[in-house]
């Protein structure tokens, strides 16, 4: 048995980059927006125990202090972002919206531990992940469109 088996259409050179239509209940919805969320800042977590990189420049680790106000935004943007990207793959085809969602909440829970921002600049990164995944919609919505109106 070959690990890569040339005739699974999941792992094989057939193996397509198109997006599915994710419908279904509300609260599998909810389920994967938590899920996605909760894991994406369990990983952040985690890397914020080390430091990327020397210490002149660098991502530091987790500051001293209580994380849970930090964790809070981070848990509320990501939260919204999954929602969003949820609620779009279920209305069309949209490509990736568990790894985006996953990597935009990694990435700002890992900074946000690591840096400590003001609230002012915590807020700003909170939109900016909220914009990102906005982004990454309205470009599957447009993608979508452009495809229709060509087929």
């Amino acid at each position: 048995m070959e690990i890569f088996d040339p005739a699974d259409p999941v792992s094989g050179p057939d193996q397509t980059a198109e997006p599915e239509l994710r419908s279904g209940p509300l609260w599998r919805h909810a389920l994967w927006a938590v899920a996605v969320t909760a894991a994406g800042m369990g990983l952040g977590w985690l890397a914020a125990l080390y430091r990327l990189g020397p210490d002149e420049y660098g991502i530091p680790s987790a500051a001293e202090g209580s994380p849970w106000a930090l964790l809070a935004v981070c848990a509320a943007a990501g939260l919204t972002a999954a929602a969003l990207l949820r609620g779009t793959a279920a209305r069309i085809p949209l490509y990736a919206p568990t790894r985006v969602c996953g990597a935009l909440v990694f990435a700002a829970t890992r900074l946000a531990l690591g840096f400590r921002p003001e609230p002012a600049l915590l807020a700003a990164g909170a939109a900016a992940v909220v914009a990102a995944a906005a982004a990454w919609c309205a470009f599957g919505v447009v993608t979508h469109r452009r495809d229709a109106t060509s087929a």
